[in-house]
């Protein structure tokens, strides 16, 4: 993939932090720690650029498909934009916790469901 100039990849690493707030506010069961919902400005470096690497990972998976992931389920949407992100997770922390990198099965409904409209989100803006 071809790098992206900076003001590019802050918008779509925006993007793809406001398709997780919107995702944990409607999810999450409760009042969700403030870390998840935490503007952009105050995500850290790291975050932000997983940010911006899973949004291109699914845009690129999208283009590359020609449109043909319409078909796929919501959880097959998830699944991808959580693999990508556990990715992202052991590039930028040596030791992660365990939930940090969990499998799909492992991860809790409000945040399989995030990931799926993530993706979603995602898919119709490419």
């Amino acid at each position: 993939m071809q790098s992206q100039p900076e003001t590019q990849q802050d918008e779509t690493g925006r993007i793809f932090r406001e398709a997780w707030i919107s995702g944990v506010r409607r999810y999450y069961p409760g009042e969700p720690k403030p870390g998840y919902v935490a503007p952009w400005e105050d995500t850290p470096d790291w975050e932000r650029q997983a940010a911006t690497a899973v949004y291109r990972q699914v845009a690129e998976f999208v283009s590359i498909s020609n449109g043909a992931t319409a078909k796929l389920t919501r959880e097959q949407k998830g699944r991808f934009v959580a693999l990508c992100w556990v990715a992202q997770i052991y590039k930028h922390i040596p030791d992660p916790k365990p939930s940090y990198v969990a499998d799909w099965e492992a991860l809790p409904e409000w945040q399989q469901q995030t990931d799926a409209d993530i993706f979603e989100q995602i898919e119709q803006r490419a």
